[in-house]
Formats: structure tokens, C-alpha cells, sequence
């Protein structure tokens, strides 16, 4: 708390008001010398007093407090900002959940795959079959791998070693 900024709103508001200490003194039947020292940011006024500023003066007792007013368009500005904040990690969190969704099927699509190539393929593992079969169990299992890291306490460490380590590139 800044005394001397408090003291300095103060005389702001008095002035505003068309008053003198000594006509302010009168009103809070206090000395002209107390107000002074309100105002100069030596000696602060009782909190009984503080409240009847703040009525005299039409301001909060927050606004004494802090020696300036309150900004109504700093306070719209900053939930704007909030709001569009809000809508940013509402659009993040939608995002992950389309690539979550996206990857999930295309592990059970290589699962399906997979079991296809085993069930109706050849006995044998080499050649085209193999490799349908290598490449479909290893989506599978990469994806669902990949489900388990971005869901878990993990994925917010490592995207933060991504991003700090990795070349930015646009994240789609």
C-alpha cells in the first residue's frame, strides 16, 4: 500500500469535489492539518474515516486503497480477453479431442487390418502379407501408444520439452 499515492488520490478527489482541507476538515470534524497530512501520504486517515471518503467521494474503498480509480474499460478489456482466452482453450481442447477421436479409429482400423491379413491371409509372414501384417499391428499399436501418452499426466511435460526443443513449425 502506497501512502503517498493513497494521499496524493485523495487530494485528486477533494479537488474534484470543489472542496479545501479545511472545508473537508469541518465535514469529518477533523483538523485542516490532519487532512493535509492524508494528502502529503504521511498518516493515513481511520478506516471509520476511510469509509466516509469513499461515500463523500463516490469511489470504492478498493480505489482509495490502490490511489487510483478503477478502469471500467481496463475491466472490459480484461474479460474480453479472458473470454477470448476461454474460446482459444475451448477451441485447443476440441482439436485434441478430433485428433484423439481420428486416432483412435485409425488404430482399430489397422486392428481390423491386421486381423483380416491373419485370419485370411497365408500361413507364411513373408512378402506382401507380412508386411501388411508388421505395418497394421504397428499402427495399432502406435496410435493406441500415442492415446496413452497424450491422455496421461506425460503429455503436458513433453509438449513443453516439444516446443522448448523442436523447430515451430504451424501446429495443425
Amino acid at each position: 500500500m502506497d501512502q503517498r499515492r493513497i494521499g496524493e488520490f485523495l487530494k485528486e478527489l477533494r479537488k474534484e469535489k470543489g472542496l479545501t482541507q479545511e472545508q473537508l476538515a469541518d465535514k469529518l470534524f477533523v483538523t485542516r492539518r490532519t487532512v493535509s497530512r492524508w494528502e502529503t501520504g504521511s498518516n493515513m486517515p481511520d478506516l471509520e474515516v476511510l469509509v466516509e471518503l469513499a461515500d463523500l467521494y463516490d469511489v470504492d474503498l478498493r480505489d482509495i486503497f490502490n490511489g487510483q480509480r478503477r478502469d471500467d474499460n481496463m475491466d472490459k478489456e480484461l474479460k474480453d480477453t479472458l473470454l477470448q482466452a476461454a474460446d482459444y482453450t475451448q477451441e485447443l481442447k476440441e482439436k485434441v479431442k478430433k485428433r484423439m477421436n481420428l486416432m483412435f479409429i485409425g488404430a482399430i482400423l489397422a486392428m481390423i487390418f491386421y486381423l483380416i491379413a491373419i485370419f485370411f491371409g497365408p500361413d507364411t509372414d513373408t512378402g506382401l502379407w507380412g508386411l501388411i501384417k508388421g505395418l497394421t499391428l504397428g499402427v495399432s499399436f502406435g496410435m493406441l501408444i500415442m492415446g496413452f501418452i497424450i491422455t496421461s499426466p506425460f503429455s503436458d511435460p513433453l509438449m513443453k520439452w516439444k516446443n522448448e526443443h523442436l523447430p515451430s513449425g504451424e501446429n495443425t
